[in-house]
């Protein structure tokens, strides 16, 4: 007679589909922002990198939230994708209550703060660190949902690179053309050091009374014939390598 054996597969007792929700696949660089004599600025390249591929170049990271508020993303483009899709339905209800209340950069940034944290607390964060701009107001929202304000703002590589040169040429009376100059100075030297960026960037800006704006792609013009740039070997002939 014989007898029946069972065995136990062990991928039966998985309750919950694999995620991958923890592991950022398609991310975003940095993204600047200041504050200028009558508004706000902010900059970003258009460059989502697939690991350390440089795949898909015309991904918009800056966009506008109602009328009067622009954000900007680092990280996970998809995760940015639905803190968008939140965000609208957000702007909807304001529409919908139809009480003369919308909801301005600063309360936006609260309103994310609470999504940010309640997801690190889900131990299921979005994986972005985000600027938010407005009419005055210039404030951080990181994955964890940590914030702050401040009057020059800068994510991802750019808190290395692009912050000593805020901090050096930044002024509250910067004029508009000077603000944009100045962002493009920092996203330029992104462009060189940082493998991540790309050359192509949009500008977006809320000056006082006004509605947000974001500017169309444009190309930053670069200098590659400087000394450190022609050297192959950086100063190191006698070093045995290539």
């Amino acid at each position: 007679m014989s007898t029946l054996s069972f065995s136990l597969d062990p991928s039966a007792a998985q309750t919950t589909p694999s995620q991958r929700t923890q592991y950022p696949i398609v991310t975003g660089t940095s993204v600047v922002g200041l504050k200028y004599k009558g508004g706000v600025m902010l900059a970003a390249d258009t460059l989502c990198s697939y690991g350390s591929m440089a795949k898909y170049k015309d991904a918009r990271r800056i966009r506008t939230v109602g009328t009067n508020t622009i954000i900007g993303a680092s990280g996970e483009y998809s995760d940015f994708q639905s803190i968008m899709d939140t965000l609208e339905g957000h702007t909807q209800d304001d529409v919908n209550y139809d009480d003369g209340h919308k909801s301005d950069a600063k309360s936006i940034h609260s309103y994310l703060r609470a999504i940010m944290y309640q997801r690190r607390s889900k131990m299921n964060p979005l994986w972005n660190d985000l600027v938010i701009a407005g009419s005055g107001f210039l404030g951080y929202v990181d994955k964890i949902g940590t914030t702050y304000e401040d009057d020059f703002i800068a994510t991802g590589f750019g808190s290395y690179l692009a912050i000593p040169i805020l901090r050096s040429k930044w002024r509250p009376d910067l004029t508009e053309g000077e603000a944009r100059a100045l962002l493009e100075d920092c996203l330029r030297v992104l462009f060189y050091r940082d493998c991540r960026a790309l050359n192509r960037i949009q500008i977006a800006k809320v000056a006082e009374g006004e509605t947000g704006v974001v500017s169309e792609p444009y190309e930053l013009e670069t200098n590659w014939e400087g000394a450190g740039f022609e050297s192959t070997k950086g100063g190191m002939e006698g070093d045995g390598g290539w």
